[in-house]
């Protein structure tokens, strides 16, 4: 199991957000957590100290070109880039830096899967280099795929066999929890367990973690194979939950651990 860092942006600069208040509808309704007084490369600096990969920015909304493309030149080859990403610019985003593309939006119409522009965009950047962003929020008993910032609910719920359509063209998962998001008051982990159970590509998931007590939670359920994210409970966002130092020592026991001992 890996700590992977991440980079929130919005207007420009670093914030910590509660995932379920994004609204173009009612802008009003933003609640912001935690808004950074460093820039973006600042954070991307501290990742490449501490060589952390896999990482990824996260552009909410416009504006926000000019800092993801700081953050990506203080690591290149370090960070993936998400937001906005199109079969038209992805490739370009690979040349600022980014390891990897994250795509949600584009890949989607109607609310279901547009199987052109998925191909479109595994032609644009190789399917090595593209992460699927399967973020979600509940409704009843699934967890439905949700796309432009959250906001809209595709027909797609996260199962086995949307998993298994997905992986044969990307190199990873991301998922949110959107409807835990920035709140760190727990992760969902029926979203981790179906995770686990299911995705035959490595997978990060997002959302709620409180604490360093939170990360071997999601290890446990997890079995290991689930890497996580940590936003608003980090002190570097002005979280109180957990030490940035705590989680890079988390991510370094981890890479010592023998095989046979987890889970």
């Amino acid at each position: 199991m890996k700590f992977r860092p991440c980079i929130d942006l919005h207007d420009g600069q670093v914030k910590q957000i509660v995932g379920s208040t994004l609204s173009d509808e009612r802008p009003e309704q933003l609640q912001t957590n935690f808004t950074a007084p460093q820039p973006a490369s600042w954070f991307a600096e501290l990742y490449r100290r501490d060589n952390l990969t896999g990482g990824h920015v996260i552009q909410l909304g416009p504006g926000n070109d000019a800092a993801a493309r700081a953050a990506l030149a203080a690591w290149p080859g370090g960070m993936q880039i998400g937001g906005g990403i199109t079969a038209d610019n992805a490739g370009c985003w690979l040349d600022q830096g980014a390891s990897h593309v994250i795509v949600t939006s584009f890949v989607f119409r109607n609310g279901v899967i547009d199987e052109g522009r998925l191909q479109q965009m595994v032609q644009a950047v190789g399917r090595e280099r593209l992460v699927i962003d399967l973020s979600c929020r509940r409704r009843g008993d699934e967890y439905y795929i949700v796309t432009d910032r959250w906001q809209r609910f595709t027909h797609e719920i996260i199962s086995e066999s949307v998993l298994a359509h997905f992986a044969k063209d990307c190199a990873e998962f991301l998922v949110h929890a959107a409807d835990v998001e920035g709140q760190c008051q727990g992760v969902e982990q029926d979203v981790i367990r179906k995770l686990a159970a299911w995705s035959p590509i490595p997978v990060t998931y997002a959302g709620g973690v409180r604490h360093v007590a939170d990360l071997q939670l999601i290890r446990g359920l997890g079995g290991g194979q689930v890497d996580a994210t940590v936003g608003s409970a980090l002190d570097i966002f002005g979280g109180q939950g957990m030490a940035y130092s705590e989680a890079v020592r988390f991510h370094q026991g981890e890479q010592y651990r023998p095989v046979s001992l987890r889970e």
